[in-house]
């Protein structure tokens, strides 16, 4: 704080604004958000003065600072909760969020598979497995009762099974803050071992051969003096074997940054070593973000890796461009984006391996290929095309190719296989029919519905899905899928949510999401838009929106949003922006380039302030993907695509719903918390700008099916509140 004056100032605010707010809540929503005071920061980037009026918002320990976010949450939840429509919008949400049972995350052991089961009224999906595909169904652990008795819950975070299928270690962790607690039990009788070892968070587990020990990645115990961008950086991997060292402390650490002076590992944020039965190779992997973008990669013998003294050496970095990897024998199988925005399959020898004059075994198509698996019977490639998906077999020589026959259009995933079975399993979906597990038998060509997800109860046949393309304002095409009832007319009258994320390389694919229907069935629009710098067309796409090419991710999303008021779905006060995370990125240059396009702006966990992301603890593993202030290139990187520099006072902006988890261990609470409170009071239009705030929740990774169905309700509620429907206005005050 800056003197005690603006700190008492700062509580007084904060005070007055609870007692408004809990005065006028049971009646109505209070008319003002509490006000934060203006205490300006002011940082010089190269000879460019940046001025930030919020600093002090991001110290979340800060009482005063938590009592202000206290009061913007109480505000947000007496506004939402005195709208009329609200409760049977979250009545119907709850019914089709609940319609069906959900399976998924499948891992194959022979015969013995794995997967999570969500079951209607659930809180939180159960870890299951079965024998043969027509088995039975063994619960392993629900997550739901750990946390009875408590105001806590807990939730699921990993798990991998070793490979005779007879343990499983998994990690769970409280209140969706992602720290991991990791523990093992053994299947068959469902016993749970001593194991119970912390700091496991992004944990990668393998296990070796033996089926009794497995290599895992752990942070450093922080002390008083550990940064908060230093607690989840530079993890490194441990060798544990069960019944020793239960707890993980005095287990060797085996591979990471300063492990051995003699190994090089580059920082980032975690480390993890790949061991595969049949192979006398490990590979450890250095990985900035714990991503799919390129890893640097180590070799050793198996038998070798037993501690700091193990002769890892290098045989790829960074610029060799290795996203995904197999272990097969002597064999490295291995996806490369050098040279091959598309990419290529490649394998090289792990005796003498040589990354850079691989064996290729699929080349650069027209496809993304987008992963692979290793059966005994051959490889299955998965690609993409645009949004749909292909699935193609391949001898294990690399000889002989074979597309699959697929029932439908979609998108497909969750491809599964065991090296010492033949055929693969794999999910398929689309927008308007809901996903099928189904079987590949190489024998006869076929694949059969295992009947793991039935169909879904939710009647969907009155919906379509329709691609289109936008062009945005450098004449690139940009995907875009729009979802809506049949027969709807271009009069610019539906009440249309645009999404959009376009980071990381990763692609918006085909899902089907059931709760959707409770906003098309009165009359709403959904879109997506696949937006440069996520992976739609390859890595070239994905680079087109990537630090200095960032703004191109925003302006992608701007055309997209033009498209769909152009093309009469919709009118600018009748369209809304949707995105989180990295896609804060996206909506917040949305809300700051065009307020005059958007009449809803619904920011979820969002990335905002891009200046200061190094300062927290998922800020530095992100370098890679968003730039660094270090630079004086990537200081004007990151303030080209921070929205929260470009608020500007006097701006008539659209209505605005941030929200963030307390918990939340990738994008600090701070960004929203500072985000809400910049355009509060820049704002001119006099529209609502809410700050939402989950205590029990973080990236929404872990949340409860009751947190976010109240938290799909509330968005939609507050976006049919301004977008003008008749049963979502409050009652008009005495």
């Amino acid at each position: 704080m800056n003197g005690a004056a603006s700190s008492r100032g700062f509580v007084c605010v904060v005070l007055a604004a609870v007692s408004a707010t809990l005065a006028g809540a049971s009646a109505h929503a209070v008319d003002l958000p509490p006000a934060a005071p203006i205490q300006p920061v002011t940082d010089d980037y190269f000879g460019t003065a940046v001025v930030d009026n919020y600093r002090y918002l991001e110290n979340l320990k800060d009482p005063q600072v938590q009592a202000w976010m206290k009061a913007q949450a109480d505000y947000t939840r007496a506004a939402l909760d005195s709208l009329p429509g609200r409760q049977a919008l979250l009545d119907r949400v709850h019914e089709l969020s609940n319609a069906d049972t959900r399976r998924g995350a499948f891992v194959r052991r022979g015969q013995r598979t794995f997967y999570l089961v969500f079951e209607p009224n659930a809180p939180l999906p159960k870890l299951c497995y079965r024998d043969g595909l027509k088995g039975e169904e063994h619960v392993l652990l629900d997550p739901a009762t750990l946390g009875k008795g408590t105001s806590t819950h807990y939730a699921l975070d990993f798990f991998m099974p070793s490979w005779d299928g007879r343990r499983l270690a998994y990690g769970v962790s409280a209140g969706g803050s992602e720290q991991s607690l990791m523990h093992v039990l053994e299947v068959d009788s469902g016993k749970l071992l001593q194991e119970s070892i912390d700091r496991a968070t992004n944990s990668v587990v393998a296990w070796r051969p033996d089926n009794r020990s497995f290599f895992y990645l752990r942070y450093a115990k922080p002390t008083a003096n550990t940064p908060a961008s230093a607690m989840l950086y530079n993890g490194r991997t441990y060798l544990h074997v069960l019944g020793t060292h239960v707890d993980g402390e005095g287990d060797p650490v085996v591979f990471g940054r300063g492990v051995s002076p003699r190994v090089d590992v580059p920082e980032g944020q975690g480390t993890f070593v790949v061991a595969t039965p049949g192979s006398a190779y490990a590979i450890a992997v250095a990985n900035h973000n714990m991503d799919a973008n390129p890893s640097t990669l180590f070799v050793a013998p198996l038998a070798s890796v037993t501690g700091s003294g193990t002769p890892w050496h290098r045989i790829a970095s960074v610029e060799d461009g290795v996203t995904e990897l197999r272990l097969r024998g002597e064999q490295l199988l291995f996806l490369s984006q050098k040279g091959a925005p598309r990419f290529r399959l490649l394998s090289t020898s792990l005796a003498h391996p040589d990354i850079r004059n691989p064996r290729v075994l699929v080349a650069e198509d027209r496809a993304v290929i987008t992963d692979f698996a290793i059966a005994r019977d051959g490889l299955y490639v998965r690609e993409r095309d645009g949004a749909l998906s292909h699935l193609l077999r391949v001898s294990l020589d690399g000889r002989q190719k074979h597309h699959i026959a697929l029932p439908f259009e979609g998108s497909l995933n969750g491809l599964i296989t065991d090296a010492r079975e033949s055929g693969a399993l794999f999910t398929m979906q689309s927008w308007v029919r809901s996903p099928v597990v189904l079987a590949y038998d190489p024998a006869d060509d076929t694949s059969s519905d295992t009947g793991l997800i039935l169909p879904s109860k939710v009647d969907t046949s009155e919906l379509e899905a329709k691609e289109v393309f936008a062009v945005s304002y450098d004449g690139t095409r940009i995907p875009l899928s729009v979802i809506y009832k049949k027969g709807i007319q271009p009069d610019q009258t539906h009440r249309t949510l645009l999404r959009g994320y376009g980071s990381y390389g990763i692609s918006l694919e085909p899902s089907f999401e059931p709760t959707i229907l409770a906003w098309v069935e009165r009359g709403g629009v959904l879109a997506v838009a696949h937006i440069r710098g996520g992976g739609e067309y390859g890595e070239d796409w994905h680079r087109a929106g990537f630090m200095l090419t960032k703004t191109n991710t925003i302006f992608d999303f701007i055309a997209c949003g033009q498209y769909l008021v152009d093309a009469h779905y919709t009118s600018p006060k009748l369209l809304g922006a949707i995105g989180g995370s990295a896609g804060g990125i996206t909506v917040g240059g949305a809300l700051t380039w065009r307020p005059d396009l958007f009449g809803v702006i619904l920011d979820l966990v969002g990335m905002s302030d891009a200046l200061r992301t190094e300062t927290e603890p998922n800020g530095p593993p992100n370098v890679s993907e968003f730039g660094s202030v270090e630079s004086e290139a990537g200081f004007h990187g990151l303030y080209a695509m921070g929205a929260y520099e470009h608020v500007r006072d006097g701006t008539p902006y659209p209505a605005v719903m941030f929200s963030t988890g307390v918990n939340d261990p990738r994008v600090s609470p701070w960004h929203m918390a500072k985000m809400a409170a910049r355009v509060q009071a820049a704002t001119s239009s006099h529209k609502p700008v809410l700050l939402r705030v989950d205590y029990d929740a973080g990236h929404g990774i872990g949340s409860t099916r009751s947190q976010r169905e109240t938290l799909q309700a509330d968005l939609w509620s507050f976006a049919l509140w301004q977008m003008g429907d008749p049963q979502f206005q409050p009652a008009a005050k005495p």
